[in-house]
């Protein structure tokens, strides 16, 4: 037998571990401003770039791009090469992808923080960042699949199905949720609208979740726990089921972040459904990995990495139980719109990926370096002081998330809201976002004692760059008949086949969805008294997104009394149609806006009455002099910036491209009309004592804010 001799690739391992680490802390680091903002809202710190609407995205990238993403490209890379027997295929991929992956995290750090984003939770980059991100995506899966065609052992590993599946599931999602049309540099529109544009991101935002923070953490649980614990998987067989169900179902789970919002209710129940059917494979996912540690239990109790991954492992089986739960029309009338979501999302982030995390670079570190572990004390004090952090991060965020749905849904005894303020609800939980960052610092602290630990590893051990290593030449994998040899395992010699069947599994949920949606005109219902945005509106809609206000103010009233008292008629589909992209939100900091620009009589819950235009512009410059209790930042420069007058015929001329019924030549004649209509604002706010000049920010957002909710009031249902 042929014994072929080759070298592991470790560098491109550390480079991706250093980076972790770098990330790590600017993720937390901002994280952090971000929960300290809503507790104390001073700490927006009066500045454009640091207000919570503009910070908020870059934590949420910061963390699951540049902090998980580097973990999982650096775990990926050295058990990849380990259980294949071959080093990765091509040196200069692999650093142009680490560079390239580092660029895209700066360039959206400071696109994010300058205003240019789409406005789509978790994949608000603008467009050239998109084609980056997709560059550098076909780099790892080149890399990846070159890998696998030049192993050396027969049989494709459990953790290389995850990674496939991890790269194919992301192209997907990706590009189809970022096709657009650019209007400039930095500014795009999506192609779909409204209902449309919902289902295609949360379809996405869901399931980024499902493939990039999901499963190639299962594939990396895979390789990492029987290594760490020097046991093998408790289940092959189990492993199958897990990989081929979770990977089929999660795909269809999307729409249940839009249950009682307006989309058609075959695409609701379609979500909810196969939410429900994804605990199975989830939890024997988390069950084949708790029972791999059998008879390795003595070492958890003494090891921190084995702690972490347990941890990791019981965080998964709590998020992916609760997910489900979440998924059910009664819970989700609780949880949607609340901080249930956000404490939802943290327990998976920090226990889950965060477990994952610590636990895999404690035993990988060491092993890179050829050293042990700088110190175990230390170790075992971070997984303690973490694991209370995530406690006291979380549990405040779900006792806020009961506390507001029960005041927002109180009733007096003669039938009227018993809390018509929003803001008397968010006064209420204030004292939750205070322990919220009590847990926050905790885990903060805690990494900082995992980046000196890790930091004083390295430092004491010595990296071998070209780690010698040699196995057996691969003969003839390709054979078609092996005796005894199982359906599955004849695939798992087959590369390509496999791929093909993970790709087959992962798109049938989303075209079944989508396609429908997109084609099929009557799940689309037109309401005849909805008109396009004015060049006015529109552009004071994208400074609306590019404030980030759609972290906070949610645009979508559900059919339910206490939301339909206290914001007015419930949403339809068909508001939406020019909707690019959709605002519908997650989370309500503040008060629903669909129905901001009211023109009835009807005042129920002192919300849906008609805001004027010097309302508005005191709201924007000094909300503390409104209400003292408010925790709603100031934006003065919105009486300072420019409008880029020049930008709005090309906007326009998208927007036709698009569908929008604009009249023939109205691009040439928008500026025109942005003005009369600024003008118009600008007296209103003259007659109040406020000059401003018409081309200012405030005065078309102004314009937005008074664009909702008009078109729609009184118009019949089934209008």
């Amino acid at each position: 037998m042929e014994i072929q001799k080759f070298k592991y690739d470790n560098a491109i391992v550390k480079n991706f571990t250093i980076a972790t680490i770098v990330w790590g802390v600017v993720a937390l680091t901002v994280g952090l401003l971000a929960a300290l903002q809503l507790a104390w809202p001073a700490f927006n710190l009066g500045l454009e770039y640091t207000s919570f609407g503009r910070v908020r995205p870059v934590h949420t990238n910061a963390v699951i791009f540049a902090f998980i993403g580097n973990a999982m490209f650096a775990g990926i890379y050295y058990s990849l090469q380990r259980v294949l027997k071959a080093r990765l295929f091509n040196d200069i991929i692999s650093k142009v992808h680490f560079w390239s992956w580092q660029l895209i995290i700066v360039l959206a750090a400071v696109t994010l923080l300058l205003g240019f984003t789409t406005g789509k939770e978790y994949a608000e980059l603008e467009w050239p960042i998109d084609i980056l991100i997709a560059v550098s995506w076909v780099l790892f899966g080149w890399n990846m699949i070159g890998t696998i065609i030049k192993r050396r052992v027969k049989h494709i590993y459990a953790a290389v199905w995850w990674y496939l599946a991890t790269f194919l599931g992301v192209a997907v999602l990706h590009i189809v949720n970022s096709v657009e049309i650019p209007v400039s540099l930095l500014k795009s529109y999506p192609v779909y609208a409204g209902a449309q544009d919902a289902l295609v991101q949360w379809w996405y935002g869901h399931n980024a979740v499902a493939f990039f923070l999901t499963t190639p953490w299962l594939g990396l649980m895979y390789y990492y726990l029987p290594k760490a614990s020097n046991r093998p998987i408790y289940s092959y067989q189990l492993s199958i089921i897990h990989f081929w169900t979770l990977i089929f179902l999660y795909m269809w789970t999307g729409p249940h972040h839009l249950l009682y919002n307006a989309l058609p209710d075959w695409l609701q129940a379609l979500g909810v459904t196969f939410s429900i059917m994804l605990i199975a494979p989830s939890w024997g996912g988390m069950i084949n990995g708790l029972l791999t540690l059998r008879g390795a239990w003595d070492a958890v109790r003494d090891r921190a990495d084995l702690k972490f991954m347990v941890v990791a492992l019981i965080a998964y089986g709590m998020a992916t139980f609760e997910g489900p739960m979440m998924a059910l029309k009664t819970v989700n009338s609780i949880s949607h719109f609340t901080d249930w979501t956000v404490a939802h999302t943290h327990i998976a982030g920090m226990g889950w990926n965060g477990g994952l995390i610590f636990g895999m670079m404690y035993w990988l570190v060491p092993r890179l370096f050829k050293t042990k572990l700088y110190s175990s004390k230390l170790a075992n004090a971070h997984f303690w002081i973490a694991t209370l952090g995530i406690l006291l991060f979380a549990i405040p965020l779900y006792w806020a998330a009961i506390t507001q749905w029960l005041m927002l849904k109180e009733y007096t005894p003669t039938g009227s809201l018993a809390y018509p303020n929003f803001l008397e609800t968010t006064i209420q939980i204030l004292p939750m976002y205070a322990f919220r960052v009590v847990g926050g610092v905790l885990f903060f602290t805690g990494f900082l004692l995992f980046l000196f630990n890790i930091v004083k590893t390295m430092a004491i051990g010595k990296m071998e760059a070209n780690e010698d290593s040699e196995a057996p030449a691969l003969v003839n994998p390709q054979k078609r008949n092996v005796a005894g040899e199982t359906v599955h395992r004849w695939l798992e010699r087959r590369g390509v086949r496999f791929s093909i069947f993970v790709f087959i599994a992962v798109a049938i949920g989303g075209a079944v969805e989508i396609i429908p949606l997109l084609s099929v005109e009557s799940n689309i219902p037109k309401i005849e008294a909805v008109k396009p945005y004015t060049p006015l509106e529109l552009t004071g809609r994208d400074i609306y997104i590019s404030n980030g206000c759609y972290n906070c103010h949610s645009q979508q009233i559900r059919p339910l009394r206490w939301e339909t008292d206290r914001y007015g008629e419930y949403s339809k589909i068909g508001e939406f149609v020019y909707d690019h992209p959709f605002q519908w939100g997650s989370r309500r900091t503040g008060p629903d806006l669909a129905r901001a620009g009211y023109l009835g009589d009807v005042s129920i819950g002192g919300s849906t009455t008609y805001k004027t235009a010097v309302w508005h512009y005191n709201h924007f410059m000094k909300p503390l002099e409104m209400n003292p209790q408010t925790i709603m930042p100031a934006y003065p420069w919105l009486a300072e910036n420019d409008v880029v007058l020049d930008l709005i015929p090309k906007k326009i001329k998208v927007m036709k491209t698009l569908g929008v019924p604009y009249a023939d030549g109205f691009e040439e004649l928008a500026i025109n009309d942005y003005m009369k209509q600024a003008n118009g604002i600008v007296q209103e706010l003259k007659a109040s004592g406020v000059e401003v000049e018409p081309n200012k920010e405030v005065v078309a957002l102004i314009a937005y804010l008074h664009k909702l909710g008009k078109d729609i009031s009184g118009v019949d249902e089934d209008e």
